[in-house]
């Protein structure tokens, strides 16, 4: 009777098991699932300004930008604002299809002196509305700076972006050294060494005019590589005449020998008859 009960109460602790290891595999399978669905999910894209660099003191064409983060609602106006601290003198706008672009300017408190005079009042806000920019899209929107400021490290421009749902997003919020990236940053362009500071690339195209030092030696010497090549063809047109005047000389002394031996064997024949 005994070897029979071990096997039935084996069955039953094996049967009490089961249910909680198979449990236990769930709870595992669910926390891995979900490791793998946060893994997966991408980082929201920024409203940005690219390229992110530019030189100091500088004209520089950027353009914003603007991502949709929405999935069921389209961008339909983007605002942004340039930094009042350091106002920029010139300002231009690319026109982008389908888009109107609104400028607004403020006096300054400080005008601006520039090469070609001073500024009493700056660009603050540009405004980008009627067009749509739709959810899985961006759209760019180019701006021509300049110049840019040579006091500063980085300029940044505080954007709002409205969405047809009426949702408005503020990418308004300012990075602090070493703390992580704020969740809506301003888009930032880094000023970096101006170009002469450093050594201005050698310009392209053709080449300056030599001194005029240079200009008569170099006609100089070409005179007397001409007077040179000129001699020497008259001193081979010379040989060459020389040459063939002893040539000829040659050929005649030859002719009368020939001619001369021709005669003294006719006489020696007529003697003989």
């Amino acid at each position: 009777m005994s070897s029979f009960r071990t096997p039935g109460t084996t069955s039953r602790s094996l049967t009490s098991r089961a249910p909680r290891l198979t449990g236990r595999a769930a709870t595992v399978a669910a926390l891995a699932g979900s490791a793998v669905l946060l893994a997966a999910v991408p980082a929201f894209a920024h409203v940005t300004v690219q390229p992110n660099t530019a030189p100091k003191g500088s004209y520089s064409t950027v353009a914003f930008k603007v991502p949709n983060e929405e999935d069921s609602a389209s961008t339909v106006k983007l605002e942004v604002n340039l930094p009042a601290d350091h106002p920029i003198a010139s300002v231009s706008i690319q026109p982008v299809p389908g888009w109107t672009a609104q400028i607004t300017k403020s006096k300054l408190t400080t005008p601006l002196k520039t090469d070609d005079g001073t500024v009493t009042e700056a660009v603050t806000k540009i405004t980008w509305s009627g067009g749509k920019i739709e959810p899985g899209q961006f759209q760019q929107f180019p701006v021509s700076f300049g110049p840019l400021p040579d006091d500063a490290d980085a300029l940044s421009f505080k954007a709002l972006q409205t969405y047809s749902n009426g949702d408005i997003v503020r990418w308004i919020d300012l990075a602090q050294a070493g703390q992580p990236e704020p969740d809506h940053p301003a888009p930032t362009l880094k000023l970096t060494a101006a170009a002469d500071e450093g050594g201005a690339p050698a310009p392209t195209g053709s080449p300056a005019a030599a001194p005029a030092s240079d200009t008569s030696k170099g006609a100089a010497t070409e005179k007397a590589s001409g007077d040179s090549s000129d001699g020497t063809a008259r001193g081979l047109g010379i040989a060459g005449i020389v040459v063939g005047a002893i040539g000829v000389g040659f050929g005649v002394l030859a002719g009368r020998r020939r001619n001369g031996g021709a005669g003294a064997a006719g006489g020696s024949d007529g003697a003989s008859a």
